[in-house]
Parts: C-alpha cells; structure tokens; sequence
C-alpha cells in the first residue's frame, strides 16, 4: 500500500492512503503540540486492533458474542537496549467460554497480520528518487532472470519473461501497481490482489499453482481490464473526456439519434438486433453512453469484427457495459494466447450456467485421474485436512465443452463454493477451479458460504446467476450433490497449440449455432481481446437494456452533483422524478450516477432513500420526511452518527408534527439525549436552515471528489497513450 506523506505546521504529519487521512504529531515534551498521537503510538495500537479484529473474526464465524470479552497490550521496553521490546497482549474471556474456544481465540490473535510481519523482521530499503510520482516501481518480482525460466500450459512465453514484459508495460503507462495482500493456504494454490496506488479501485485478483503463475494472473488481468475500460465501466469520465475527439477509443463511431428514436442504421447487425431487440422496443435513447453522458454526440459504437465473415459491426459501448461485465475480456503475451483464455472463460461461464440453473448432478472425476495431477491432488489434501469435504466434478457435460468443477464443502457452517475452470487441456481446468475456489480467501473467509436448497426458484432466479459470476457466492442447488450423474465422466482433452485450441473453441461455438465478435486491442502494448458471443456470454439479460440500463444516471447525475445549487422548485422537480423512476431505495447514489464518492463520507454512503429524505426535509415536506426517516431508521445500516441523527429527526419531526405538542417542552431532553452539535443540525434541518446535513457541496467538475478524480486520472493515461498511438498512424 501506498502512503503519501505531507509535513503540515511544526511537527505535525499526515498521512494518505486509499481514502484515509491519518495525522501524527508528537508530544509537548518533544516540541511538538500533543494534537495527535506519534507515529510509534499508531504502531502499538496497530497490533492491538489487529488482535482484536482475529479475536472478532474467531467469534463472528462461532455466534460466540465479544461484549464481555476485554482485550489489553503492554509493550514492556529493555532498559539497555530500548528497541528490545516486549509486547504483552492479554485477553479477558468470560467464563462460560469452552475451554476449546479459549485456546481457539488465543491461537487467532497468533495469526495477527501485524505481529506476524513484526517477528518475521520486514526489509526496510529507503532511497532518494526525482519524482514519487513518476517512479512506476519494477515492483512485484524483480526482473526477468534468463537462466531461470518457467513455461505452464497455455503461456507462449515463460512466466519471468511475462512478468517482466507486464510490468514494463504497466510502467511506461504511469501506473504504479502494488501488490496488497498474498495468500497461500494450501500447497500450490496462490493468490494475490494487486491495485493502483494513485487510484486503488483499479484492482484485480490473481490465482495459480505457483506465486509466480499467480502474479502474471493478476497483471494479465489488470492490462486485460485497460485495455476493455472495464475499471471504469460504469464511471462518469467528466466533461473534459465527454468532449474530447474521442471517448473511449480512437476507432469508435457516433450516431446521431433519430426523429422516431429508433435504432439508427449502421448500429449491429440482423443477427445481433434480433437477439437485443426481439421485441422491437429498444430505442436510440436507450443506448446513449452512460460514460460521457453526452446526449448531444448520440450513440457511440465500437467496432468489432463478426468472426464468420470478418465483417465489421458497431457494438454501442452502452449495450456492452449493461450485459457485458469483464466476461469475454483477456490479454496475453500473443493474440492467440489471449483468445483461448477469453474463450475459456465464455465457455467456464456459460456451462456453469447451465448446470447452476438446470441443476445438474455432474460425475466425479476418477482418482486414477487425478493422481496424474499430484500438486492439484497435494492442494485438495490440503484443505480436507482442514476439514472441508471437496469434491471434484467433470463439468464438460459430456465431453462437450472444457469446463471443470471443484467444490469445496463447509461442514462448520452448512455452506458450499462450486467453483468452475476451463481450459482445453483437464489438467489446467481442474487447476484454475481450485485457484478460483481459494483466490483471497483466507478459511475465516470460507464460513461465508450460502447453504445450498431443494428451492428451485433461488437458484434459477437471474440475480443468483449475477452472484455466481461477480464470486461465485450464489446458491447451488441440493441436487447438484446427488451420486446419480446425468452424465458420464469423459476423459476430455481439447489441447494443442495456442492457434489450434482458438480453431477448435470458435468450432464449439459454430456447433452451437453461435456468432462471435473480436475487438482486438495493441494500443497499450500487449494483444488483448474482448470477444462477444450474443445471446450466449451475457451476464445479465438483455433486457436490462430497456428496464435497468446504466443511463439512468443521465436523468440525475447533473442534479444530484449541483443538489446544492437547486431551488425549491427544481428539488421538488428532482424529488418527483426519483419517487416516479421506481428506482430501488436502498440503491445507493455511486451506483446511480456512476461518481466514486469516498465511502466514508456521507455521500459514499447515501442511498436514494436517504436523498429524498433530505430533499423533502429541504423542502420543509415533514409528513412526507417523516416517512422516509421511518423508512431509513428500519431497515438501513449506516453508521452509528448518521443514525443517531435520524433518531433525533424523527423525535422532532413527531412533535412538530402533533398539534398537542410543544418543541420547548423536549428540546432539553432531545439535546441531552442526542448531543448540542446533533440537535443544532436536527434542528436546522427541520426549520430549513441547514440544508442537506454532511453532503459537502460539490458540482459537475466534481470539486472535492478525489476519489473520482484519481480514477479519472488513471483513465487519462490509457486515453493519452491510445491518442498518441493513433496520431502515429
């Protein structure tokens, strides 16, 4: 992680990272103001909370409650040598604890991240550099080694030489990637999460039998997630962009929309509008970029090649991002590298589909199968060690399609984790399904699970599927479990070269009747591919496209952002149109108008419903706030200051709204209850003097938002370098 540092007034500090602020100073005695605490005294406390948060997480996954439980550390200094240190941590349990718990508790605060990394004595390296900002570091692995070289199955390069051609790509963009967390909980299975440290909702997540396999996961998919735009699918771009010669890509097209609003001429193809449009109710203005917002441009469409004929077809980028997610997307060291992973995947998702909804029973896969597969066989061992049945499926249905399944079984909680793979070859099938089933999972992460049901209606339901794709956390069904198989096991193998297996997978699409459609991205510096296949690789149904589009953030993002620059009769008019869009009230305002809000402000936390509540307090509308404050006070889960002042509105919204009773007969009361700084704001938001209590005003150029200008900044990269491609041509 990333920490900026700033030297504020004398001693003080502060520090940065993600969306926190942390300010240091040091005692009067050492010449500072006492303001804060020092940088060491954050350090003490950071093992303490550190052991609290593992006594929690031991506790949560038990129903086992902490109010009685008391946690304390010392750290006891040797008079001779004061950086030989002590750290005494004791904990209070209650009696009625088992003693079984007991020792379980205390071997959870042994597994404290902070302690470990302590005792393990972390390599400090410190240098002087010209710019902390143009210091891309050469970060994860080192550089490439030629006398030490690792091929796996499917890679055209060894996994040294990718990590270092990733890296460098990475660097020359201006992206400083660092790796947040490692996991390796069992033998041969790794994962790890890697970010942007300029702007850390630019993440992905990388798996594999090897640390070094799991790295070149993550950094394929971090350059795969550029190249598609995927960190910023459904993310406001800001005018600046909206206005540019472009948006999205050099290539692009605009279409002006029509008088009628139906599709224009030129957008997709017979094929494609039959499967989008089957109805012949889906309107230009239904598919206007959610990303520029610009209306005025139209559509904007991205080309992509129909892989039957070669013929160009114009996808609009709305139509992509509301179906699409990052499924069909991947890059790799050679465009054919790329393809057989994007297809893969198409095929991993698709099949488990198939099998979640129509709730198959699949064969086991045979010992005498895996036992060619002993590092896979070493990782199953490892977690059924740690008590998790798992079972090991063949997922092909038949030998139709290079797909696997290992699921693993949680006897301590009654959940279960279907995890599916592809590949054309079993054995790295069988291998990216039991990566998948552990990656960033630690096994405190496994009582998570959702209990599997006979109820056919939970698991056929869409948003099951949706679940099941975002992590795998759907549910699964009984009969999926069940011995009798509706197929029998086939010993599968789809494996060649790279080109070969991209022939053989476009012919399994062919066989089922499906079209294809590749956009091939080299601007950034690395073959990458999204492949659409219509009516086949959707993750959510097509007609979101009219009923749940993204662009729905048109109707209210320039409000919302300027919400404090409305008078009463445009919040009236903004409060009308969100009560008529039958909008989710519990959907909250990030999602709606695509703005990366910090989410440890009220606005990161603000729901539709809290909105509106605030708009008819605005308004001086007390019946109608009122009902949305009892509304927001039973079913909402916001922090502990936002609902104590929705408790105190409430209170006084009931006096003033009852004719018998008197505001000075409870307001001492109200503001002993409540606090003088909460009751001034309750107040104020009553009478209409405050208007809408800790939303910071901001605009569209989003001033205050650095959260959502950091992603913006990040995404200027990836345009400035496809412009300068593109000027080159």
């Amino acid at each position: 992680m990333e920490i900026k540092v700033n030297f504020l007034e004398n001693l003080k500090l502060e520090a940065k990272f993600d969306d926190f602020t942390v300010i240091a100073d040091q005692p009067i005695r050492y010449k500072g103001d006492g303001s804060a605490p020092s940088p060491f005294d954050y350090f003490l406390a950071s093992s303490a909370l550190c052991a609290g948060y593992f006594i929690r997480l031991y506790c949560n996954a038990r129903d086992i409650p902490t109010e009685n439980i008391r946690l304390s550390q010392n750290n006891i200094v040797d008079p001779e040598d004061r950086y030989n240190q002590i750290f005494k941590i004791q904990v209070e349990l209650p009696e009625d604890i088992s003693d079984k718990d007991r020792q379980g508790i205390l071997r959870a605060v042994e597994r404290c991240t902070v302690k470990r990394v302590v005792q393990t004595e972390p390599d400090f390296q410190i240098e002087a550099v010209d710019n902390l900002d143009d210091s891309a570091q050469a970060l994860l692995m080192g550089t490439s080694d030629e006398q030490h070289t690792t091929f796996i199955k499917g890679k055209d390069l060894p996994l040294e030489q990718t990590i270092a051609n990733m890296t460098q790509i990475l660097a020359d963009l201006g992206m400083k990637i660092e790796i947040a967390s490692w996991r390796n909980i069992v033998p041969n299975v790794w994962s790890l999460h890697v970010r942007d440290a300029a702007s850390p909702m630019c993440f992905t997540n990388g798996k594999g039998a090897t640390k070094e396999a799991a790295l070149c996961s993550a950094l394929g998919e971090f350059i795969e997630r550029l190249n598609c735009n995927f960190f910023y699918n459904d993310q406001y771009f800001g005018q600046e962009i909206a206005e540019s010669e472009f948006v999205h890509y050099p290539n692009e097209r605009w279409f002006e929309l029509t008088e009628d609003d139906s599709l224009p001429t030129g957008i997709l193809d017979e094929y494609t509008r039959a499967i989008y449009d089957p109805e012949n109710e889906l309107a230009g203005s239904n598919l206007i970029d959610t990303n520029s917002g610009n209306v005025e441009r139209g559509i904007c469409a991205l080309p992509f090649k129909r892989h039957s004929d070669g013929e160009e077809v114009y996808f609009p980028s709305n139509l992509i991002e509301n179906l699409y997610l990052s499924n069909g997307m991947s890059a790799g060291n050679t465009l054919d590298e790329a393809v057989v992973q994007c297809l893969s995947e198409i095929f991993e998702r698709a099949v488990k589909r198939e099998i979640i909804e129509n709730e198959i029973a699949l064969p086991d896969v045979p010992d005498t199968v895996l036992e060619r597969f002993p590092k896979l066989v070493e990782g199953i061992k490892g977690l059924e060690v740690q008590g998790y049945p798992v079972l090991v499926k063949d997922a092909s249905l038949g030998g139709q399609f290079p797909v696997a399944c290992v699921t693993l079984m949680n006897p301590r909680t009654g959940g279960v984790f279907a995890s599916f793979g592809a590949h054309p070859s079993l054995e790295v099938a069988l291998e990216r399904s039991l990566t998948e089933l552990l990656q960033g999972r630690s096994f405190e992460g496994l009582n998570d699970l959702p209990a599997p049901t006979f109820n056919q209606m939970a698991v056929t339901e869409p948003n099951n599927f949706v679940e099941h794709f975002i992590d795998s956390s759907g549910v699964v069904s009984w009969r999926f479990f069940s011995a009798r198989s509706e197929y029998e096991f086939v010993d599968w193998d789809f494996s060649g070269s790279n080109h070969e297996e991209v022939d053989t997978l476009f012919g399994i699409l062919a066989d089922l009747g499906k079209e294809a459609y590749v956009a091939v991205y080299n601007e950034l510096g690395a073959p990458a591919c999204r492949i659409l296949v219509p009516g086949y690789s959707e993750v959510y149904p097509v007609e979101d496209l009219i009923w749940d589009n993204t662009n729905v953030a048109l109707q209210f993002r320039e409000d919302i952002l300027n919400l404090h620059r409305l008078d009463n009769e445009a919040l009236a008019e903004l409060v009308e149109r969100l009560e008529e869009s039958q909008l989710d009230n519990y959907m909250d305002i990030i999602t709606l108008i695509g703005i990366e809000f910090d989410e440890n402000t009220v606005w990161g936390q603000l729901t539709i419903l809290e909105l509106k509540l605030l708009i008819y307090l605005a308004l001086g509308e007390h019946a109608l706030a009122l009902e949305h404050v009892e509304m927001f006070l039973q079913y909402n889960d916001n922090t502990v200051e936002r609902v104590l002042f929705y408790r105190a509105v409430e209170a006084l919204l009931e006096v003033e709204l009852d004719e018998e009773l008197e505001r000075s007969d409870f307001i001492y009361n109200f503001r002993r209850m409540f606090g003088d700084k909460t009751m001034d704001a309750v107040e104020g938001s009553v009478d209409g003097t405050v208007r809408f209590h800790g939303l910071t005003p901001t605009d569209m150029n989003l001033t205050g938002l650095d959260r959502h200008l950091r992603l913006i900044e990040s995404y200027k990269k990836l345009h400035a370098a496809r412009a300068r491609v593109a000027a080159a041509q």
